[in-house]
């Protein structure tokens, strides 16, 4: 049980987004953790912010610059109150922006602004995720302390195989957990 902790999931513009469905219903409703959802703007033409909304039980933040109804800088107040962030999918955009300290939307201005554990779930296209450069960035990022959830090899979006699908939610609620649990 993951009762009393705290988990920011940020979900990006890949067509495994839907997978954060499943990945709520494990942490909220399953393990009882707290989780608040950040959804990047390409998420949210994959899956809408209702499904993770009610999945989650909280407010979904789409847009870093929402009118607040109340006096909240909401990137730093997520940073601050969680226990662990899991970007999961995580596209080559996000973790370029992240390896090379660029924060231009709520779900990177609250990765940076965390210190809490950051995990990553690539999902991208096999050529994608071999590509030197993206792999470069994930060396930075691990350097740095993020823990990368390494892709899973099989059939994908384009219709061709290789390594590239974003690891299964059972072994994410379980990386997630041992983080969150570890005396």
């Amino acid at each position: 049980m993951l009762t009393g902790k705290n988990i920011v999931l940020g979900v990006t513009g890949s067509v495994a987004a839907w997978r954060a469905c499943p990945l709520c219903i494990s942490l909220a409703l399953e393990r009882h953790a707290n989780v608040d959802v950040i959804m990047t703007e390409h998420a949210q033409q994959f899956i809408t912010e209702l499904s993770l909304r009610s999945l989650s039980h909280n407010p979904v933040v789409c847009d870093q610059f929402e009118r607040p109804t109340s006096w909240d800088v909401k990137h730093i107040s997520l940073a601050r109150k969680a226990d662990l962030m899991l970007i999961a999918p995580c596209t080559a955009n996000i973790i370029g922006k992240l390896a090379n300290g660029v924060a231009d939307d709520m779900l990177t201005t609250t990765a940076l602004a965390t210190i809490a554990p950051i995990v990553l779930a690539p999902a991208m296209n096999d050529r994608m995720y071999d590509n030197r450069i993206v792999q470069r960035n994930l060396g930075i990022l691990r350097e740095a302390g993020f823990i990368i959830a390494e892709p899973a090899a099989g059939v994908l979006a384009y219709g061709g195989t290789g390594k590239g699908k974003m690891a299964g939610v059972d072994e994410l609620v379980e990386l997630v957990t041992g983080i969150l649990l570890r005396p």
